[in-house]
């Protein structure tokens, strides 16, 4: 299974022996009760608030610590309600419920009095003391605390979200006093300060980490998604606006991470929108929505890449459909990756950093695409890389596993899965020398078995991608992640729409974090040339120009700086790595090799400079010289003890500065040398040249007899 799942909280796990030790778990033991125990909420701190029914139906509400693993009493009703939205102040002082009024049982006694359906208060837990009514009113109602910036003391005001399903959303200043005996009271002073946060709206998801609120108004044919912040000060703003060309027909409000009524929200998810959006630590802002088809063997969703410019809508073919089966797709936000879930169908994962090919999301059916965990149960993602499992009432942190990746590199026959895979072990799990070491293994047995793209080249390029973007802002932007320039390839049962939409339009200034880089995105993608990425087609026909000039042009001030930037870099990575060099792999009069670095040099400055100023030249110089001697230390391979994996070189004579030919064993570790002999050029194509070395590297057979075949080999480096 490519998702890996481990429980971070679950409620018979957790709660219930801590139930029974108290004696309060004896309702739960009954059938009819087995869902009288469910979480409510999970609140920024860690904190999980469940509810369950007592042996007098009582009901009562409870805390579960993360970091503790405690779980705490916080109160009780003595009457058998139905909870839909709970919340918790960060000094655990103030207590926020909403429920229903009277039960099921009680509606037809109940209609013949006036009396509201739903009831709102908001407790004083520390220690327990007053309540005072918030709302009651005939619509459901949900609560959310805001919680101030981490490690801040103890506040004396809290502030508290109200979300109606009249459609708006309300924010309660209360403010406390402490009285004797470290009593926490609300402060007497009439109705509670209010501020209207939003109306008419269809949709709206809160961002518990970050304190945001997204929601979605209908206009017309589309809809416009804002987002409000909220600052530690006490303050909000209206941040963002975007138009989604998403028709939105509901009547009734979907609501996303405002509590966890499992019940309700079973029948609100079948007639209502299934959407929501994930941020990335990296600035991407995405939409995710599943859409309704007319076919019943298809299903379709919509992934708006927000900070790209543009959406991608997939349809799937399902393999099989029945009745008792989800249809809803399961969005999880994995950070560098979205998730998209249909339990015994398909899992997808998107690529949010680089969604523009394919071929960089993996798409897998069957048994690859199975979480034993999650069959055909909801699930909602309320943290980056967590899933919540609604109906058992369990937490679990979400990962993807390195070793099915390498599984998938071994056994797949498709391009596109390889692909994917390679580039999520890279760029996901960010320079793990022995997850390298095993790709670079699976890489030297399937080099000839990959016909769209050359592995190698896509190896060199990521890994370096991976260890030089975040020294700098905006450096990812700028270096290549990918050699390939475009891919025409298919996905089995998936067919890919791709939609020009436009950016969202963002309303602060001075903001830094997420905001800041978001910002970075949508200008790199308003301003920037067609091909922002590093590209090598200048450097190639400027190297062969030179190349064919070499006599007449040596001596030109241009060429002088060009051998200079080579000796720059050739320094550079000495003072990294004194170990000698088993193989001299750059020698002083080769000409083309240093020209070659050095045009390199030259032209990634240039790039560099044109759209970083604001760093300054001095560490841009610096940039590139580690990111070319990056590149170079690839090249030089330390000796490897163990034989059995071992690389040869298969040297060039004709120089006469090493004799006759010779045999050299080089250990796996960092060998990533495009294995091209001159029958092969052709088929790299678009790729550049890098290197053109005086030597090919080779894996030998066992028996293989070491001979030198003639006075030029050449082993021809490929990256863009």
């Amino acid at each position: 299974m490519l998702l890996r799942l481990v429980p971070e909280f679950e409620l018979r796990r957790d709660v219930v022996p801590w139930l029974a030790a108290q004696g309060w778990a004896a309702a739960l033991d009954t059938s009819e009760n087995s869902s009288a125990l469910y979480v409510v909420n999970v609140e920024r701190n860690g904190k999980i608030i469940y509810t369950w029914k007592g042996s007098q139906r009582n009901t009562h509400i409870g805390l579960y610590d993360l970091q503790s693993k405690q779980n705490e009493h916080l109160y009780t009703f003595e009457k058998d309600l139905h909870i839909i939205s709970c919340s918790v102040n960060n000094e655990r002082t103030l207590l926020a419920v909403s429920f229903r009024h009277y039960t099921e049982d009680e509606t037809a006694s109940q209609l013949l009095q006036s009396v509201s359906k739903y009831l709102t208060l908001l407790i004083e837990i520390h220690p327990i003391n007053n309540v005072r009514v918030l709302k009651a009113v005939d619509s459901c109602v949900r609560v959310q605390f805001l919680y101030p910036v981490e490690d801040r003391n103890a506040s004396t005001e809290s502030r508290l979200l109200l979300v109606s399903e009249d459609k708006y959303i309300e924010q309660f200043d209360i403010r406390v006093v402490a009285e004797e005996e470290q009593k926490v009271v609300i402060q007497k002073s009439g109705q509670l300060p209010r501020a209207k946060v939003a109306d008419d709206l269809v949709w709206a998801q809160w961002d518990m980490m970050e304190q945001r609120l997204f929601y979605i108004v209908p206009k017309e044919s589309k809809s416009t998604l804002r987002c409000v912040q909220f600052y530690p000060d006490e303050n909000f703003n209206s941040i963002l606006e975007s138009h989604l060309d998403i028709s939105v027909n509901d009547t009734q409000l979907k609501l996303v991470n405002f509590g966890y009524d499992y019940c309700q929200d079973q029948g609100v998810a079948s007639k209502s929108l299934n959407l929501q959006v994930f941020t990335s630590k990296a600035g991407g802002l995405c939409v995710c929505c599943s859409l309704a088809c007319d076919t019943p063997d298809e299903i379709t969703y919509s992934i708006y890449f927000l900070h790209k410019g543009y959406n991608k809508t997939f349809t799937v073919s399902l393999e099989r459909t029945e009745s008792h089966q989800l249809k809803e797709v399961a969005f999880m936000n994995l950070d560098y990756y979205v998730a998209a879930y249909l339990p015994g169908q398909f899992l997808h994962l998107l690529n949010i950093q680089h969604p523009d090919l394919l071929c960089h999301s993996l798409f897998l059916t069957g048994e690859d695409a199975r979480i034993d965990t999650l069959q055909n149960c909801p699930i909602r993602s309320p943290l980056v890389s967590t899933v919540l499992d609604c109906e058992a009432g369990s937490l679990y942190a979400v990962s993807i596993s390195d070793s099915t990746l390498l599984q998938l590199l071994q056994k797949s026959k498709q391009d596109s899965e390889r692909l994917a895979a390679l580039h999520c072990a890279l760029l996901y799990f960010q320079h793990t020398e022995d997850l390298e070491m095993q790709i670079i293994r699976w890489m030297s047995e399937n080099l000839s078995t990959c016909h769209s793209f050359d592995p190698i080249q896509e190896f060199i390029v990521a890994s370096l991608y991976c260890r030089m973007c975040p020294e700098t802002q905006n450096l990812d932007k700028l270096l290549p992640y990918t050699s390939l320039l475009d891919w025409i390839g298919v996905v089995p049962g998936v067919i890919c729409a791709t939609d020009i939409i436009s950016l969202p339009v963002l309303e602060f200034q001075n903001s830094k974090g997420f905001w800041e880089k978001l910002s970075s995105n949508l200008e790199s993608v308003k301003y920037a040339e067609p091909q922002l990425h590093y590209h090598n087609n200048v450097l190639r026909r400027e190297w062969r120009n030179l190349s064919e000039e070499r006599e007449e042009r040596r001596t030109t001030a241009y060429l002088r700086n060009i051998f200079e930037n080579a000796k720059k870099v050739l320094s550079h990575l000495d003072t990294w790595d004194s170990e000698a060099r088993l193989v001299p792999l750059f020698e002083e009069e080769d000409y083309q090799q240093q020209l070659l670095m050095g045009l390199m040099v030259a032209q990634l400055k240039d790039h560099l400079m044109r759209h970083l100023q604001y760093v300054g030249k001095k560490k841009i110089d610096q940039i590139v010289l580690d990111y070319v001697a990056n590149l170079l230390q690839k090249l030089r391979w330390p000796k490897c003890e163990n034989r059995a994996c071992g690389f040869g070189v298969l040297t060039d004579c004709s120089g006469g500065q090493f004799g006759s030919t010779k045999k050299q064993q080089y250990g796996p570790r960092d060998c990533f040398i495009s294995l091209w002999t001159e029958r092969k050029l052709n088929n790299v194509g678009e790729a550049f040249t890098f290197l053109l070395a005086r030597t090919r590297f080779e894996i030998p057979p066992a028996d293989f007899s070491w001979q030198t075949e003639d006075s030029t080999v050449f082993s021809v480096i490929h990256f863009c």
